[in-house]
C-alpha cells in the first residue's frame, strides 16, 4: 500500500526505493532547489527546503492501480497537510515508461492528466463541498477530493517551451487551497509573491505568462485552464474534467 513520505524521510532511505523513484525524486530536487534559485515556484521551493511538502509514487497513470494509489494519497494526506507547514502540497510521482516519456505529446499528457483527476474523482466518497462550485466553468470550482479542495498542477516529460512544465516524470502535484490564505491579490504580501513569480516565470521559460494564470475567485478566472498549461497560449474548448465526467 502507497504511503506519503517526506523529503527528510527519502534523504535517509533513498536507496531503499525502487530505481525509478529514486530518478525521480532526484531530479525534482535538482530542479526545484537549482542553486542559482532559477525555479519559478517560491512556495513550492521553499516548502521542498522546509521539508513541508509531501511525496507519494503511483503506479502507470493509465492505469486503475493507479488512480488507487492516488485515492489513498489524498486520503492521507488530507488528514495531515496542515501539519507540515505553511507551503503544503502534496507531489505525486508516476511510473512514466519509455513508451510513455517518449511517444506521448502534450496534448496526450492533457488528456492522461484528466482522465487521472476524472476516475480518481469518480470513487470519491465524501460529498463535493457545499461552498466549492461543481461546475468548471464558475469561478469558485477546484478540484476536490475527500472534502478537501486543491490546486493541481501538471508537469510532462513533453513540454519543451515552458520549461516549468516540464518534469522527466508524469507528476501530478496537490496544493490545498487554505495554503493560499496568504498568497491572494487581496494581501500585499500575496500581490508581492505573485509578482516575483510571474518575473521569474518569463526569466524561466522564455516566454509570456500564460494568459490563463490569474487568482482564485475573480469573476473572470477559470481554475482548470491553469492546472495543465500547454505549450503554446491555447485552452481548452471546454473543462476535459466535466466532460469525462459527464461520460459517465
Amino acid at each position: 500500500m502507497v504511503h506519503l513520505k517526506s523529503k527528510v524521510w527519502i534523504d535517509g532511505h533513498l536507496n531503499d526505493l525502487p530505481e525509478w523513484q529514486q530518478d525521480a525524486f532526484r531530479q525534482f530536487g535538482h530542479m526545484i532547489a537549482d542553486s542559482d534559485q532559477m525555479y519559478p515556484c517560491i512556495p513550492g521551493r521553499l516548502g521542498f527546503l522546509s521539508n513541508s511538502l509531501r511525496f507519494g509514487f503511483a503506479a502507470d497513470p493509465r492505469s486503475e492501480e493507479a488512480i488507487t494509489d492516488v485515492a489513498l494519497l489524498l486520503q492521507e494526506y488530507g488528514e495531515c497537510s496542515h501539519e507540515t507547514g505553511k507551503y503544503a502540497s502534496l507531489v505525486i510521482f508516476f511510473y512514466t515508461s519509455k513508451e510513455l516519456a517518449n511517444g506521448f505529446s502534450v496534448e496526450d499528457y492533457e488528456r492522461l492528466f484528466w482522465s487521472v483527476l476524472s476516475r480518481v474523482s469518480a470513487i470519491d466518497q465524501i460529498p463535493w463541498p457545499a461552498h466549492i462550485s461543481a461546475d468548471p466553468s464558475h469561478h469558485s470550482w477546484e478540484f476536490c477530493y475527500n472534502g478537501h479542495p486543491y490546486f493541481a498542477f501538471c508537469g510532462t516529460p513533453a513540454h519543451e517551451i515552458r520549461k516549468s512544465r516540464r518534469t522527466p516524470y508524469f507528476l501530478i502535484t496537490f496544493q490545498p487551497r487554505w495554503v493560499f490564505k496568504e498568497i491572494n491579490d487581496s494581501t500585499p504580501f500575496g500581490r508581492n509573491m505573485k509578482k516575483l513569480i510571474r518575473q521569474k516565470l518569463v526569466e524561466y521559460d522564455g516566454v509570456p505568462a500564460h494568459p490563463s494564470l490569474k487568482w482564485y475567485g475573480q469573476a473572470d478566472n477559470l481554475e482548470w485552464e491553469q492546472y495543465f498549461l500547454r505549450d503554446d497560449e491555447s485552452v481548452a474548448s471546454e473543462c476535459p474534467f466535466a466532460s469525462i465526467k459527464n461520460k459517465g
